[in-house]
This record gives C-alpha cells, structure tokens and sequence, in this order.
C-alpha cells in the first residue's frame, strides 16, 4: 500500500500548511518507560527493594527485612498496592497495560526482535530461497526468546529466593531442588508465551482487562475518536499501527484496547501533514475534556474529576500513612518476653537467694548482628542474668533463660517488675510488665 497522501483539496480553495511536527510522541514515551520499568524489574530484587526470600521466611520492603509473622505490614502493604491498582484502573483506565504491564512491554520486545532478525537474515542471505530464509529467521528468532526466556525466569524466581543461592542453581542445571524446577518452569511458560502467545494472553487470560470493564466510568481516561464533522480520510494508518489489531473507531471501550496511544500517533502524523486537527484523543471519557486541557483546573487534569475519585485519593493516603507508621514503629530486633512457670513458680539457690526464671525469644530481622541487653526496675538490689549482651546473628533466632536474682527479705510474694531489653545497633527498647515471685518471709528454703 502507498504511503502517498493524495491531494484532495477542493478546487479554488488553498490547502493548509502542515502542521508542525510533535516535539515527542506516545511511541517514545512508552518505550521510555517500558526501558525503566525493565530496569526495576531488574534491580528490586538484587537491591532488596521489594522481595519474597521464602526459604528464609523473609520480605524485604523499601529497605526494611520483615518476617513473615510480621502479618499486620504484610498486611498494609497488600492492601495498599491493591487499592493503588483499583485506582489506576479507575481513573487511568488501561494505562498500565500500554505502559507498564510486563506482558505488553515483553510482547512487544520479541516482536521487535523478530522484526530485526528478519532484516538480518534478509540480508545476509539475499539469495538463499524464501523457504530457507524463513526457517533460518524462527530457528535465530526463537533462539534469542529462549536466552532471553532463561534469563527473565532467573530474574523472577529471584524475587523469591536468593538470587547468588538460585545463580549457583542455575550453573548446576538443578532441576531437583523446588528453586530448580520452579526455574525450570517459568522458563517454560516465559518461551511459550513470548514466542507464541503474545497479546493473546491481554484478550484471553488477563484479568485485568475484564476488571476494567467494571471499573470504568464515564470520568475514566480513555482513548477517543472524535469525528464530529466526518473528516477522516480512511487511511487507516490507526489500524495498521494497533499491536492489539484493532479499529479504535469501532469503539472507545473494547476490551482489547491497551491505551497505548500508538493510533494517536499516527493520526496525528499523517492529519498533521495534511494541516488537519487530529482524530483520536486520550479524553476524560467519551463526552468529557480531551487530556491535558489547559482550561481545566490542575487537579481535573490530573483526573480528580469527582467526589469518588477524591475518596480514593484518601483512602490510598490513609493506607500509605498506615505502612509508612508500621516500618517506623518497627524494631529491627523483635525481642519477646515471658516468665517460666512451668517447673517451678521461685527457687532458693545455693547462695539464699531467690530466682525467678524468664524466656526471652530474640529475632534479629536486620542485615548485621545486634546485642540485646536486659534491665529491671521496680525490684531494689536485684540481678539480673545473663549480665551482658546477648549476641544475635543477622536473621537468626536466639532463645535465651533470663533468670532475676534477689536477696530474700520481707515483701510482697507478688511484686510487679518492668524488664526493658535494649537492642543494639540502633538502641531500640522494648518494655515487659511482669512479676515477681518470691516467698513471703525471709529465710533459706527449698524450690516451690
């Protein structure tokens, strides 16, 4: 097909001048962030930004290293990317598959990888027969997708245990271990998706897509034709550049549109030559104002068009504010504390003194060893032992037998204590009420 415009300007009348070039287009802009989203993709789990260690029962989040039994910010924080998703889809619309979504972003990679082995293969082999440059092209093309198979398996399991543990894996070939098989795995699902599903998955697997068709309301951003006065030449250029191979002037609203602007584009290219304005917009709905309307007010343009989507607003700040309080609330070394009564409730030592013995359970969720100390206040002349810091290594567990020590005397058999364990680096302090037990006159005596 010719990419020729035709002249159709009406007799007498003179044609516009062209309009000026766009400084930057959708096509760039996408591929810009697909670029910096490969890069975190790459980087959280080697920088412990975000990372599920399951053979260590850890999370890492935002640089802070969470047990598992940390249910209550696990918590927030599934609620929170929940709600942001929610958000995005109801106020961005399809946004995230054009421009964020790995699917889109790997799909479209090998497409592109395809593109430049044909022309490669074309080249290099100019007179081989059509038959053998097209085998030549799958077996070099699927090749590529299946290094790049291996090495997007290793970086995703990775977020899931060790990455120098699963490197050490994958140079063995396991494919015993559960890390192994579960590598040995996605890399096959990744192949086959990437070499032959594609944006198949977009219109029939994702959820996403059908989530959206329930989210969206008449504020929602979407992309729009607008006809109005029947301008369109049928060029059909809109069509020809779909990766999802649609005809956006069908519908705003179907489900295989990705809003990924790339009709936009071309409209505007080819209209644009032509002195025309543009066809195909991302407005605020179908009847709402085109995007980036400087008229409206900054926060319209931004999409905060109505009460709902200001709620949500809240409602995300309310979450953030809620998971940011956790992490700083939380202590690196998680120190718990309680008295053991189960042998005995006191005992008298061989010195006349009594001791009342304690379990102290210390969970070191930092990246280097820490101390934890003991105090007592509320029981003049007493001991406490162990007297010195009790070293914990980085991840590790330590169950300790505090014991507290005192002189028989004339007191209460009840005496209500407070044990501080102070942790360090960091000097975190965690208070412990409890009591202590003692006979209730003077004098040696036998365990109770």
């Amino acid at each position: 097909m010719s990419n020729i415009i035709p002249d159709i300007k009406p007799a007498g009348r003179t044609r516009p001048a062209p309009l000026p070039p766009p400084k930057w287009s959708y096509h760039q802009v996408r591929k810009l962030i697909h670029l910096a989203c490969f890069l975190v993709f790459l980087g959280l789990p080697f920088l412990n930004v975000m990372r599920f260690d399951l053979p260590r029962q850890r999370f890492y989040f935002a640089g802070y290293e969470l047990g598992i039994s940390e249910f209550s910010i696990l918590f927030f924080t599934l609620l929170f990317l929940m709600f942001v998703i929610v958000a995005v889809a109801l106020i961005y619309g399809r946004i995230y598959c054009g421009y964020l979504c790995p699917q889109t972003i790997f799909s479209e990679a090998a497409q592109w990888w395809e593109g430049r082995v044909a022309r490669f293969v074309k080249m290099r082999w100019a007179g081989s027969a059509a038959s053998v440059l097209k085998v030549r092209e799958r077996i070099i093309s699927l090749a590529g997708v299946f290094v790049a198979s291996v090495f997007l398996a290793f970086v995703f399991i990775s977020y899931f245990v060790e990455p120098g543990d699963l490197f050490q894996r994958l140079i063995s070939l396991d494919v015993q271990t559960t890390g192994g098989v579960a590598g040995l795995i996605v890399t096959l699902f990744t192949f086959l998706d990437f070499a032959f599903v594609r944006q198949t998955f977009c219109t029939t697997v994702c959820p996403y897509g059908y989530l959206q068709g329930m989210l969206v309301d008449k504020n929602s951003l979407l992309v729009h034709y607008r006809d109005e006065e029947k301008s369109c030449i049928e060029c059909k250029k809109c069509v020809r550049v779909c990766p999802m191979e649609i005809d956006i002037r069908d519908s705003p609203k179907q489900m295989e549109c990705v809003h990924c602007g790339e009709c936009i584009d071309a409209c505007g290219e080819v209209l644009g030559r032509l002195g025309r304005p543009i066809l195909i917009h991302y407005a605020w709905g179908e009847t709402g104002a085109v995007m980036g309307n400087k008229s409206e007010k900054w926060y319209q343009r931004m999409g905060f068009r109505d009460t709902k989507r200001v709620a949500l607003l809240f409602v995300l700040l309310f979450y953030f504010t809620g998971l940011m309080t956790a992490l700083s609330m939380r202590h690196t070394v998680l120190v718990q504390f309680r008295a053991d009564r189960g042998q005995h409730l006191y005992k008298i030592d061989s010195h006349g003194l009594v001791v009342n013995t304690y379990k102290a359970k210390m969970s070191n969720r930092g990246t280097e060893p820490a101390g934890v100390s003991f105090r007592i206040e509320g029981l003049p002349g007493a001991v406490i032992e162990p007297a010195g810091a009790v070293l914990v290594d980085a991840g590790a567990v330590v169950e300790q037998d505090v014991q507290i020590l005192v002189a028989p005397g004339s007191r209460q058999d009840v005496t209500h204590v407070k044990i501080t364990a102070r942790a360090m680096p960091g000097r975190s302090e965690t208070a412990f009420a409890t009591t202590f037990l003692s006979p209730p006159a003077a004098g040696k005596g036998t365990a109770k």
